[in-house]
């Protein structure tokens, strides 16, 4: 599950702050959002289908939540379906304590694993990826919940930013390729942890730094508590996705802003695709960005020309193709008096069903746009991702089969012109071999070693 995941240490308010963690990192999940806070004596949780204001609807509802600690998670899933019992944190005993679980990342050898431990007895109540780490340190022989929850994660592959809760403390891992981003901050002698620092500024909270790939951070009585328990990987691997489409432009993630980022894919977009066009517009809002980055190279004129209904959420995480197909109309309409005799460059960050863009350069031809040249600030998706983006399989990606002379038939648009992998690489920060660029060249870092997808736990025998 490529999720948003935030947790507080030591705060009084440790569940009011991590309800508004949580609407910060909405646009990382509507499926589903659940905070579990504790006070040195256990755990108490709150959890439920839809967006965080529908779970939590006021500061009344977090009245049950007591305690100095809490982590919280709005879930979109890409292993488990779409169901209460799937909702994160995750709550189990563990040796006669309490545990909860927040994971974002997607693991590669959950059906093996849960396979093996069922045929010995152990019995499941999900069908999330996320649970076998509990079975897993519950079967361990270490002592305390941190070691035994080395000793679980040891054993998993695949991309894990993770946050647990004990009664009395709280324990942030990432993974060693550090697929997903995951933040460290300080508010009033508290200690904060978040998959991105927007989460942080919406609290007033101080950005640390990142926690690193393969550290294991623990908030107690005691302190702050930093190790690094796994082998050393070959590589890095961040989710170039994140900057590309998931995070949040004004969040930092891997070391540098998205905004950032963003513009310099869309300038590096105009440079290798230039267009014969009047105006440049993005599709809002995870393209803003870019468009701008393009527009600001190519010398055209930035327009608003499409008009996003905020009260409608993600197409691209939504589970159901029907639904994604109806909220495209929905949530997007075009400015007709900008769009009206102008050729028209559409900025998209990505491509990946190919319907949603069709769609729109209808809209947009409707609208009384003479041409429309689509340009995307990414390659193109030809191989599926096992590590938490949300398409599994080559048949779901237009580009797995189809050239982009035939995409752009499909969709509709007078030209069409993706970002190469250098391009999009050269805007990355820090070293081009520390990303995970799989989606689009099929080089995975960590070896898929069963069948994936996100039903194929649902016909296990529970």
């Amino acid at each position: 599950m490529d999720c948003g995941i935030f947790g507080v240490y030591g705060h009084r308010e440790a569940s009011r702050l991590t309800w508004l963690g949580l609407y910060a990192l909405q646009h990382r999940g509507d499926e589903g959002a659940g905070i579990v806070s504790g006070d040195g004596r256990t755990l108490y949780q709150r959890k439920g289908m839809g967006l965080v204001a529908e779970v939590f609807p006021g500061p009344e509802s977090l009245e049950p939540l007591k305690g100095h600690l809490a982590i919280g998670h709005t879930r979109y899933s890409t292993t488990g379906a779409s169901v209460l019992a799937n909702v994160q944190p995750f709550v189990a005993n563990c040796k006669g304590e309490p545990l909860a679980i927040a994971h974002n990342g997607n693991l590669t050898n959950t059906y093996t694993l849960r396979r093996e431990l069922e045929r010995t007895g152990s019995l499941f109540q999900t069908t999330m990826d996320s649970e076998v780490i509990v079975h897993l340190a519950a079967r361990s022989d270490m002592g305390s919940p941190v070691e035994r929850l080395i000793q679980a994660l040891n054993q998993v592959r695949g991309a894990f930013s993770l946050l647990f809760a004990t009664k009395d403390e709280v324990i942030a891992v990432r993974d060693p390729y550090g697929f997903r981003p995951l933040s460290l901050g300080r508010l009033d002698g508290a200690w904060i942890a978040a998959s991105e620092t927007c989460a942080l500024d919406l609290i007033g909270a101080d950005y640390i730094r990142d926690i690193e790939p393969g550290e294991v951070v623990v908030f107690g009585d005691d302190g702050i508590r930093s190790f690094f328990p796994f082998p050393e990987p070959p590589r890095r691997a961040f989710c170039i996705f994140e900057y590309i489409y998931f995070s949040r432009p004004d969040s930092r993630i891997f070391g540098d802003y998205v905004d950032k980022t963003r513009r310099k894919l869309g300038k590096n977009l105009a440079l290798e695709h230039p267009a014969e066009a009047d105006i440049v517009i993005s599709v809002p809002d995870s393209s803003n960005t870019a468009a701008l980055g393009y527009a600001s190279r190519s010398g055209l004129r930035y327009e608003i020309g499409l008009i996003r209904n905020h009260y409608v959420g993600r197409t691209f995480i939504q589970p159901d193709q029907t639904i994604r197909d109806f909220k495209v109309k929905v949530k997007f309409n075009p400015v007709g008096g900008v769009l009206k005799d102008r050729r028209v460059v559409v900025v998209e960050d990505s491509i990946v069903r190919g319907t949603t863009m069709r769609q729109l350069v209808r809209m947009l031809r409707e609208a009384g746009a003479r041409e429309v040249h689509v340009r995307v600030s990414c390659p193109p998706i030809r191989f599926p991702c096992f590590y938490g983006m949300d398409f599994q399989t080559h048949g779901e990606l237009i580009a797995s089969k189809r050239s982009v002379e035939e995409i752009r038939e499909f969709i509709g648009a007078d030209s069409l012109g993706y970002l190469s992998k250098e391009g999009m690489l050269d805007a990355m920060p820090g070293n081009p071999e520390d990303y995970c660029t799989a989606c689009f060249d099929g080089e995975y870092p960590v070896e898929v070693e069963e069948e994936t997808g996100k039903l194929r736990l649902e016909g296990m025998v529970l």
